[in-house]
């Protein structure tokens, strides 16, 4: 019987994603918030790559064991951004899922450079460490789903305040009007849905997905 737990390479990779794309995630938000002067997040030392200050103790459990999580978010002050520029908030919001899309495409260069060959990407991996284009890969696929994820037009994710910013002022009024709702309604597409064949997320963000990673390495 196959075990349910993560191999020891999986461990190792999921590890080394939580230290990396979820902290610079959350450094992302916090640096550009303090770009536009909300010194929020600086005051509550969020303002730094350190991993300790940005992870989320259940969010890094499900990491570890599962490949998918989250990090505690970045408190921001809105009326300090607003003060400073009508597009800040949104700027703030796309920061994150942004770092996560520079970070895919480092992790690409050597995919497109010729080092790593991309049919090797599905290559078993060793028994403690895994292949370096197994490990690329899956870099790469979860830092695009958490862009692409984060970037999905419901509160608390990321892409609620940037679509807010692009919508007429009606359309803007109604999308905040159903945001105490948004994570009933996120857990609802994410939980309950699948049970009745209808996957949401998974039908929005797969091609959207499947073209960027053929663009990035080819496959």
């Amino acid at each position: 019987m196959q075990s349910l737990l993560p191999s020891l390479p999986e461990l190792i990779t999921f590890g080394i994603i939580l230290l990396t794309a979820f902290p610079v995630h959350e450094f992302a938000h916090a640096w550009t918030a303090n770009y536009f002067g909300d010194d929020t997040p600086r005051l509550n030392g969020r303002l730094t790559l350190n991993p300790l200050a940005h992870l989320d103790p259940l969010g890094s459990l499900m990491m570890i064991l599962a490949g998918f999580g989250w990090a505690k978010p970045v408190p921001v002050n809105p009326y300090a951004l607003q003060r400073r520029s009508p597009a800040a908030t949104m700027w703030v919001s796309l920061a994150g899922p942004m770092s996560n899309f520079l970070m895919a495409i480092l992790a690409a260069i050597p995919f497109r450079l010729g080092l790593v060959a991309v049919e090797d990407i599905f290559k078993p991996t060793g028994t403690l460490l895994p292949s370096l284009p197994w490990f690329l890969y899956l870099f790469i696929f979860i830092n695009l789903w958490l862009m692409l994820f984060n970037l999905l037009p419901l509160f608390p994710l990321d892409g609620e305040k940037v679509l807010g910013y692009f919508l007429p002022p009606p359309a803007a009024r109604f999308l905040e009007s159903i945001r105490p709702y948004g994570p009933i309604i996120l857990m609802v597409i994410i939980f309950v849905l699948p049970f009745f064949g209808l996957n949401i997320i998974s039908q929005l963000i797969q091609p959207v997905f499947s073209a960027i990673t053929r663009l990035l390495i080819g496959a």
